[in-house]
């Protein structure tokens, strides 16, 4: 691709708001394959400067990230711009407000590399703008894997597969009574850690079980919702995982005992539990409220946040025009 001076397609002063769901990658049995947004957004502003970098964060992380060029949104500015073919870049404005938590997989540094990646595309002129999967590509190429930024980008629930490079994805239609709830603990459990609990190896019934469980989840969500509660369980990594999290696995158990589709929310240790109606979604959120108060011995300390959600339909959102967020 050739070199372009970044002033024939970006404009200073031009600014572009992008807000982006939170998202829950496996959901369950769908390891590394599936992925699915959630109504809880990140909303940043960003606006083309002639040089130097300015920031105005809020929310959740914004006391500990960097405001220099390592910033995860600033990076993924500039990979859309390089990917574009500008290499000499401008400066750039950022105004952020996260609303998904750090470290509770849920998706946030994947709604952050997406958001970075949409606004600095939506910023350049038309011609010059990245498609649809070259989009998807460098976001998935920022991630490592596509299986929270494909429902970051497109809502909904979504089956990615491929390799680095050549990432694919597939969306599912999801039944609009499904209810997503979130209990949020206090704590952190890092990506890398909970990865490094996983075995090598995994015995092949487990994998065959996971196989009919990530297909049959698939049918649940679109069409069967009563199947939700079998086509949850794991055995590939939420087994492995929880000595890292022992008050969520415990939940989950305790949640799955009372018929509630519980499952851990992505690496962790958020739990999801996806209920089939709006009267379940309310049994499950008294059953959560009950059991977090009841916890025992080793999880006095921990608190729990717990959030009603929604599965979008769309997943970045791009307004031209942005008013003060």
């Amino acid at each position: 691709m050739a070199r372009r001076d970044w002033r024939e397609v970006l404009v200073p002063g031009r600014s572009v708001a992008v807000s982006v769901p939170a998202s829950t990658g496996n959901v369950g049995p769908g390891f590394d394959t599936l992925g699915l947004a959630l109504e809880h957004r990140d909303e940043i502003e960003l606006t083309v400067l002639e040089s130097g970098l300015e920031f105005e964060l809020q929310g959740e992380g914004s006391e500990s990230v960097p405001r220099t060029e390592d910033h995860l949104l600033v990076r993924a500015v500039r990979a859309a711009w390089r990917a574009a073919g500008l290499q000499e870049q401008p400066g750039m404005r950022i105004v952020s407000r996260n609303r998904v938590p750090h470290g509770r997989g849920m998706g946030s540094s994947a709604a952050c590399t997406v958001a970075g990646v949409v606004a600095g595309n939506a910023l350049l002129a038309e011609q010059q703008r990245l498609d649809e999967d070259a989009v998807f590509q460098v976001c998935a190429g920022m991630e490592g894997h596509p299986d929270n930024v494909a429902p970051a980008l497109y809502g909904g629930l979504t089956i990615s597969w491929g390799e680095p490079g050549a990432w694919r994805t597939a969306p599912v239609d999801v039944l609009p009574e499904i209810v997503p709830i979130v209990a949020i603990p206090n704590y952190e459990v890092s990506t890398a850690l909970a990865r490094s609990l996983l075995p090598q190896t995994v015995d092949h019934r487990d994998a065959a079980r996971n196989a009919g469980r990530c297909a049959l989840l698939i049918d649940a969500m679109s069409h069967r919702p009563e199947h939700l509660m079998p086509a949850t369980a794991d055995s590939l990594h939420q087994p492995f995982r929880a000595p890292a999290m022992e008050p969520s696995a415990a939940l989950v158990a305790a949640l799955r005992e009372q018929g509630h589709a519980a499952l851990i929310s992505g690496a962790g240790p958020t739990v999801l539990v996806l209920s089939d109606s709006a009267p379940s979604a309310d049994v499950a959120e008294k059953a959560i409220g009950e059991l977090a108060a009841h916890q025992g011995p080793g999880s006095e300390h921990v608190t729990w946040r717990v959030l009603r959600l929604s599965v979008p339909q769309q997943g970045a959102k791009v307004s031209e025009h942005p008013h003060s967020i």
